[in-house]
């Protein structure tokens, strides 16, 4: 569990459930400054948090544990979150890495890389804390 939600006792909406090195690898490969990266992940949660059962009910659910749960979801969407969000082009893709790395760091400790990577070609991953 990251910091915040350890702090928060994990009801904070706001708390980022991405763990440590999928934000190093985010901060690393997007276009979006490292320091500008926790805030917009922490906004985007926000507004994903209040959809949760929403999300339960309509995508598909490939992984849950008590931090959070993982959801396949249609080519487009980070795209049309974006739109609801009023964000950048660069910031929707580091948001878009930032949870399909997330996909991938929880494929490879479940040894369902492969499974979940393919998956990743005709769908993206959306992270929402719990």
């Amino acid at each position: 569990m990251n910091d915040e939600a350890r702090t928060n006792g994990g009801a904070d909406a706001s708390a980022i459930p991405l763990d440590g090195d999928v934000l190093l690898y985010t901060g690393a490969t997007a276009s979006v400054a490292p320091e500008r990266l926790a805030p917009l992940l922490r906004a985007v949660q926000e507004h994903l948090g209040p959809q949760f059962d929403a999300y339960r009910r309509t995508y598909e659910r490939v992984h849950a544990d008590e931090e959070r749960a993982v959801f396949l979801v249609p080519d487009g969407h980070w795209a049309d979150v974006g739109s609801e969000l009023d964000l950048p082009e660069r910031e929707v893709d580091a948001v878009r890495r930032a949870h399909a790395q997330q996909l991938r760091r929880i494929g490879t400790k479940t040894d369902r890389r492969d499974e979940l990577e393919t998956a990743l070609e005709i769908r993206e991953a959306v992270v929402v804390g719990r």
